[in-house]
């Protein structure tokens, strides 16, 4: 199904109201994924029919938190999955002559050090914001991180491992290669300006 609705995203002549949809449904089907390991525990409830040890999530709580503007197309997906999750901002914009990202925005949950962090950001083309926020969570004290990325460059899977070895990846294509305005070939255009109809 994620590389059915992806395959739907990269068409050039998918409209921004699909993209958002489509990105919003693979977010939720990649969080099954991203989160298939977090630990449980039991608990006892009754059925209609009678008592019995349930399980739940236990532990950590979790974070999700999108470079803006592109990660917040991935935000609804994993809130809808779990609603109970804490939302912080990350802003980051790539400069168009040297490619390397600036940062203009960061607001996190006060708690954010305790938490299961999910960073969202449909697009891992060079790894230069994704290792930037990075570098900003594990200042903040995170120390358990989850990339989310929709597709990803080999070039930014190995600037991400390279600089932050401990964080897992979790992308739903690997594509071939940057081009010389590193975006990701064949990718799927600009994912913020699809999501937002902006050019």
């Amino acid at each position: 199904m994620i590389q059915h609705k992806l395959s739907i995203m990269r068409d050039k002549n998918t409209g921004t109201k699909d993209f958002k949809i489509l990105l919003k449904e693979i977010s939720m089907l990649m969080g099954y994924e991203v989160t298939r390991d977090l630990p449980l525990e039991d608990y006892q409830i009754e059925t209609p029919i009678c008592p019995m040890t349930a399980r739940r999530i236990s532990g950590r709580k979790l974070a999700i938190v999108p470079i803006l503007r592109a990660g917040l197309g991935m935000v609804d997906g994993l809130v809808s999955l779990v609603p109970v999750s804490k939302v912080g901002h990350i802003g980051l914009y790539r400069n168009e002559t040297t490619h390397k990202p600036v940062v203009y925005y960061c607001k996190l949950p006060d708690d954010i050090q305790n938490r299961l962090v999910i960073l969202t950001d449909p697009m891992l083309a060079t790894g230069g914001s994704a290792c930037d926020a990075l570098d900003m969570l594990k200042e903040r004290g995170c120390n358990n991180i989850r990339l989310m990325c929709l597709v990803a460059a080999p070039e930014g899977i190995e600037a991400v491992q390279r600089r932050h070895p401990d964080v897992d990846i979790y992308v739903a294509a690997v594509d071939d290669h940057l081009n010389d305005d590193a975006y990701i070939v064949p990718g799927l255009g600009d994912a913020g300006d699809r999501i937002f109809g902006t050019q």
